[in-house]
């Protein structure tokens, strides 16, 4: 019995030992909390990075993305700089950082290199608001695409304008919607005869359906980042342009002219020689213009596609009679299609109108 006593005050001894140093332990991590925090005391639980945008290992990153932190907890803004959060490709990117909710923003100063491997770290003197830091460096990678107009809520639109859009005759949108605004319905005439296939119209003064102005709204900021991205495009470099394109094959690449362009004298022929996300940005000063007869086309080739094809224009623009044109057209003012031309891609006029007159075919592209 004494043996038997005896182990079991053992037993008991060590249970109670085990129970002890559990409860040392648990007091540990009460008394310390977070490593390198402010405070000795648990104020919460410890930072950590939930997601980020771009996403780790993610390619194809458009050249004017914004790049968001998104923390599990509310951080110290005071901690969220660009020396705690950092973006390198092969140097430091510079930029501004913004903080709302959870999540920081930094927004670089230029648009990011095309084809280039980016190194994001949040590194550990960030804190939230009790004083708790991130306890290792967050670091994550990511890689751009091609150089490309990313047009984002816009794209769903064959048709987007500013003032007015209104059809002469019997003309199509296919597979995309119209929208008008802050013009309202009023402004959008000749529908029918004129007609929208498998999409909708949408002016900013309608009552339905629910959403419909913060729809607008959103497509008409995106559609103005967009516009400012193709102008301001500088990588790779430009090669400057003038007069007439008619006649001549182009390369992927930028195309700057400081006046008014055309396609007249034939048809411009745009070679992807191959590369299927060859992208091409006519960067135009002025009005730009195609003229049927003698040409006027715009003509693909080489796996080249209409969807990475954007002419921004500092005018407006016109497609002439009975013309073919690819790409998207991003106006500053307004935009003509004159009778039989066809285009596939879109027709954008920021601060102006969308004129379709008869037998025009928009294609999404």
């Amino acid at each position: 019995m004494l043996c038997e006593n005896s182990f079991t005050i053992k037993s008991k001894e060590l249970k109670n030992n085990k129970l002890l140093t559990a409860i040392a332990m648990v007091s540990a991590v009460f008394i310390w909390g977070c490593q390198k925090d402010d405070f000795k005391e648990i104020t919460g639980v410890c930072p950590v990075v939930e997601s980020t945008s771009p996403e780790n290992l993610i390619a194809g990153v458009p050249l004017n993305q914004v790049v968001s932190v998104t923390f599990n907890t509310e951080m110290d803004p005071a901690t969220i700089t660009t020396s705690s959060i950092t973006l390198f490709g092969a140097t430091q990117v510079a930029g501004t950082i913004s903080y709302s909710g959870r999540t920081a923003y930094f927004t670089p100063s230029s648009i990011l290199l095309p084809n280039v491997v980016y190194t994001g770290t949040v590194n550990t003197s960030v804190k939230d608001v009790t004083g708790n830091a991130l306890q290792t460096d967050y670091v994550w990678t990511f890689s751009t695409g091609a150089i490309r107009v990313d047009l984002k809520t816009s794209a769903r639109f064959g048709v987007l304008a500013a003032t007015g859009i209104s059809s002469v005759g019997v003309s199509e949108i296919r597979n995309m919607d119209v929208g008008l605004s802050p013009g309202i319905r009023s402004a959008i005439t000749g529908f029918p005869p004129a007609i929208v296939l498998n999409g909708a119209i949408y002016a900013a003064d309608d009552a339905t359906p629910a959403g419909v102005q913060a729809l607008l709204l959103q497509s008409k900021s995106d559609l103005a980042d967009a516009y400012i991205f193709a102008q301001s495009a500088v990588i790779p470099a430009f090669a400057a342009v003038s007069g007439d394109l008619g006649g001549k094959t182009l390369l992927p690449g930028i195309y700057k002219s400081s006046t008014t362009l055309r396609i007249q004298s034939g048809d411009l022929i745009l070679d992807a020689q191959g590369d299927v996300d060859a992208v091409w940005i006519f960067q135009v000063a002025a009005d730009f213009f195609t003229v049927g007869e003698a040409g006027g086309n715009v003509v693909l080739a080489g796996g080249a596609q209409a969807k990475n094809i954007f002419w921004q224009t500092g005018g407006s623009a016109t497609i002439g009679n009975l013309t073919a044109f690819q790409g998207t057209l991003l106006a500053l003012t307004s935009i003509t299609m004159n009778p039989g031309a066809t285009t596939t891609g879109h027709l954008f006029a920021l601060n102006g109108a969308v004129v379709l007159t008869n037998t025009n075919i928009i294609n999404k592209p």
